[in-house]
């Protein structure tokens, strides 16, 4: 089997499974119990939370344990558009963001918030200008992704923050880091708000962070915490405590890891030059671990469903919109039919040399019997 979708998700590490597996035959009390085993947990819960927020160099009160990035991206718009509303209603996110983001975006329209959409260059990377543009008096927060899930496009978020603060600095910015932690070196606070997930680094399904830094103020989701607290409900400690060893092990060898990653991506981008009818999407703003690219004339479901024959696994865009236009394609380049063909192929260092051969060789296969078909 060739994997070659990891920013869809992410197998679980065998260390960051033996982790999870003793939390939870050894610890299953409830951490907030007053008896002996509550305490035993809340003192490995401690522990985990203070690693964690050391590994992010952020501090253990400045982020909410969450079940993904999904919930935190609404914890982080919803939170700041109930609590910021009597300063103004809007609020303007990129066209390279998850499509969990647009969502939360119609719902606040309908609640009369205003949306604004900040266009990027064709390389990906935001439009300066348009962004000085969007940020008026009235914005109360702006979103932009560190990295984005389908052509891996990497935003300069300290540079963007100085050009939000010069237009209005009461603004407060949000970025989802899904697609970076883990794989470039990123600062946390560069920005007030930030989602992670730990199914994108190696870590289990189910369980997240979401970053808001001091003195930051959102209106919780759910209700039933504790004061002060953002979410309710009991601590799942076995996710936490595999979710600190899944950080831990994915931020360790971080250039070296980045470097293995880059020359599979080279190597790849090499091979399909030979091919006038594949586009390569993705620029040089664009992490490696991530190449999209477009081959014309041929539906991307026929492709991925070819290249599943051999065992070898891609994607189109974003699993959520899978079988969709590429929204980040066309935001880039304004092309529909670059945008409707589109594959994702993401890399990572566990990827083998072996892996690129055989998913490069499966390629030229299906690709010539589906033009022949054509």
């Amino acid at each position: 089997m060739v994997y070659l979708d990891y920013s869809a998700t992410t197998p679980v590490l065998p260390e960051v499974l033996d982790s999870y597996n003793k939390v939870t035959e050894e610890y299953f009390a409830n951490s907030s119990s007053l008896h002996s085993l509550g305490i035993k947990s809340n003192e490995l819960l401690k522990s985990a939370t203070k690693q964690i927020a050391e590994l992010l160099s952020i501090k253990e009160e400045e982020f909410t344990f969450v079940s993904g990035a999904t919930e935190a991206n609404n914890m982080a718009l919803l939170g700041v558009a109930e609590t910021y509303k009597r300063y103004g209603n809007h609020i303007a996110i990129s066209t390279m963001e998850h499509p969990s983001m647009y969502g939360i975006c119609k719902h606040l329209e309908k609640l009369g918030f205003i949306i604004d959409y900040i266009n990027v260059t064709n390389e990906g990377v935001i439009d300066f200008d348009d962004l000085k543009n969007k940020v008026t008096k009235d914005t109360i927060l702006v979103s932009i992704s560190a990295v984005n899930s389908e052509t891996g496009a990497r935003q300069p978020l300290k540079t963007i923050r100085q050009v939000i603060h010069k237009n209005n600095e009461n603004v407060i910015f949000h970025s989802d880091m899904t697609q970076a932690i883990g794989k470039v070196p990123i600062i946390i606070d560069d920005v007030d708000l930030a989602s992670i997930s730990g199914e994108k680094i190696y870590g289990p399904a189910g369980i997240g962070l979401l970053y808001h830094t001091k003195g930051l103020v959102l209106v919780p989701l759910m209700y039933g915490a504790h004061e002060g607290e953002l979410r309710p409900g009991t601590m799942p400690l076995p996710l936490i405590v595999s979710f600190a060893k899944a950080l831990r092990l994915s931020l360790k060898d971080l250039a070296k890891k980045e470097d293995t990653v880059r020359k599979y991506r080279d190597k790849i981008i090499a091979h399909l030059a030979d091919y006038p009818d594949v586009y390569i999407n993705s620029s040089k703003y664009c992490i490696p671990h991530i190449l999209n690219i477009s081959i014309m004339g041929i539906k991307p479901e026929t492709f991925i469903h070819a290249l599943e024959t051999d065992e070898v696994y891609v994607s189109s865009n974003t699993a959520c919109t899978s079988g969709k236009p590429s929204p980040a394609i066309m935001a880039m380049y304004n092309d529909q039919e670059r945008s409707k063909t589109t594959i994702r192929i993401s890399l990572s260092y566990l990827t083998l040399p072996s892996e690129i051969g055989l998913f490069l060789d499966s390629f030229d296969k299906h690709y010539e019997e589906l033009k022949r078909l054509k």
